[in-house]
């Protein structure tokens, strides 16, 4: 992992076609300006987590209803 650190108004560069800019800086908080071509996916971590947590989830809970299914004597 590469760190660094930026002032506001500073950039960094990726490759040759994406670059970031620190916008803004608060006490708690840091606003990223991302200047990227539109094929180029960028998503917060915590929603990329959120994503393959629904994706396991949804993987189990069709076998946990199936399995509820099979158990009940009405069928």
């Amino acid at each position: 992992m590469l760190i660094l650190q930026r002032k506001k108004g500073q950039s960094l560069t990726i490759g040759n076609e994406v670059t970031i800019t620190i916008s803004e800086i608060s006490s708690d908080s840091v606003k990223l300006a991302i200047n990227a071509p539109k094929d180029i996916l960028i998503l917060r971590s915590e929603l990329v987590e959120a994503a393959e947590e629904n994706k396991a989830a949804a993987k189990t809970i069709p076998l946990q209803i199936l399995s509820q299914l099979l158990d009940d004597p009405k069928i």
